[in-house]
């Protein structure tokens, strides 16, 4: 059975090879929207999640088995969102499970923990944003009792 807990320095490669992953999947789903990856990206995005690992107002977990990452969930707690016309509240920017893991109940658990650690710092609420063709994570999200509240809209201006 799988653990959650706190990312450590030793899982940045992973973590970045995961954040790719997530990079990959949305530029799937679109590409005149997403970023892609880069023979890079798995170096970078390693580099970046571990230094939010060490910011006071960020949280970085991974759920862990024997050892290994089967995925991960990245959060910050923010004030006033003028922009985005929200309060205090805690964000969940990454949620990434291994897709070998998918099904387990993984994705879940993170955010059950990561929920919990916003709790436990006063966020009166925790929001994400979630691709609009990611049809499984929205229906995670919906099981897990989120409701839908902005809908990002595009327009492209050519290549």
């Amino acid at each position: 059975m799988f653990q959650i807990r706190k990312a450590a320095s030793t899982d940045a490669s992973t973590l970045g090879r995961l954040g790719a992953s997530l990079m990959a999947l949305h530029h799937e789903f679109d590409p005149s929207r997403f970023i892609a990856p880069t023979p890079h990206t798995a170096d970078r995005y390693g580099d970046f999640l571990e230094a939010q690992r060490s910011r006071d107002d960020a949280i970085v977990l991974v759920a862990e088995e024997e050892g290994r990452v089967l995925g991960y969930a990245y959060g910050s707690l923010e004030g006033n969102d003028f922009m985005a016309l929200r309060g205090p509240a805690g964000v969940l920017h990454d949620l990434m499970v291994d897709t070998d893991e998918r099904g387990r109940g993984v994705g879940w658990a993170l955010v059950t923990a990561i929920r919990d650690v916003f709790v436990c710092r006063d966020a009166p609420r925790l929001v994400l944003s979630a691709a609009a063709r990611n049809e499984a994570a929205r229906r995670l999200f919906d099981r897990l009792g989120f409701r839908p509240t902005m809908i990002e809209m595009t327009m492209d201006f050519g290549s």
